[in-house]
């Protein structure tokens, strides 16, 4: 991988259910270069890999596939290429949603997606996200708390919570962050979520090299 911090590049997974764009204006202020794969590229497994999922979790798994991009997707992150989920792109990591059922996500996470039962659906706005005292390894920034960018009727519940990195509370506790291994996954829009979102990219950043 490339350690040359002012030449930093990663994989930016567009399959046309994501918000690629605020990602990469994010990016580009932090100073990284991102390729787009995922249509007519596919993902290397040299470089780390972004993929900001919007939509219904069946949509964004049946693009997935249709790109043939879903088994190359599981194949790198098994390889150990560090890999960023946001909003869907966390869920999908997890093994189905009450969104859609009978889809299977990448089941990478065991666990399944759950709609919130209570409150305005979805929640849309700014919501407290902390991070969880007994994950291992955070950096300074990790273990900060902070107010990110919601939009989402749905939220991942893993069967072992030792991988919830970060929690917040809409009428009941769930995970807004995730960290196992090589995987990183965010409920909410760092890239929107000026500049606590981009301390946390700037994080995952730093610790791909």
């Amino acid at each position: 991988m490339n350690t040359d911090k002012n030449k930093r590049t990663i994989e930016l997974l567009d399959i046309g259910a994501g918000n690629t764009g605020s990602v990469r204006r994010c990016l580009n202020r932090l100073g990284i270069e991102s390729i787009s794969v995922g249509k007519d590229r596919a993902i290397s497994g040299d470089l780390p890999v972004i993929f900001p999922g919007v939509g219904s979790f069946g949509a964004v798994m049946r693009l997935l596939e249709a790109s043939g991009q879903k088994e190359r997707l599981v194949e790198v992150i098994e390889a150990g290429v560090p890999y960023l989920g946001i909003c869907v792109g966390m869920q999908v990591l997890l093994e189905g949603s009450e969104e859609s059922p009978g889809v299977a996500g990448l089941g990478l996470i065991e666990g399944m997606v759950k709609k919130f039962d209570s409150g305005k659906v979805p929640q849309i706005g700014w919501n407290l996200v902390e991070p969880q005292t007994e994950t291992q390894n955070k950096t300074q920034t990790e273990n900060n708390s902070g107010y990110a960018y919601f939009v989402n009727s749905y939220y991942a519940a893993p069967n072992n919570e030792s991988v919830i990195s970060h929690r917040s509370q809409y009428y009941r506790d769930f995970a807004s962050g995730i960290k196992k291994d090589n995987i990183t996954a965010y409920q909410f829009h760092p890239e929107r979520s000026g500049d606590y979102g981009e301390s946390l990219m700037e994080s995952w950043l730093d610790a791909t090299n």
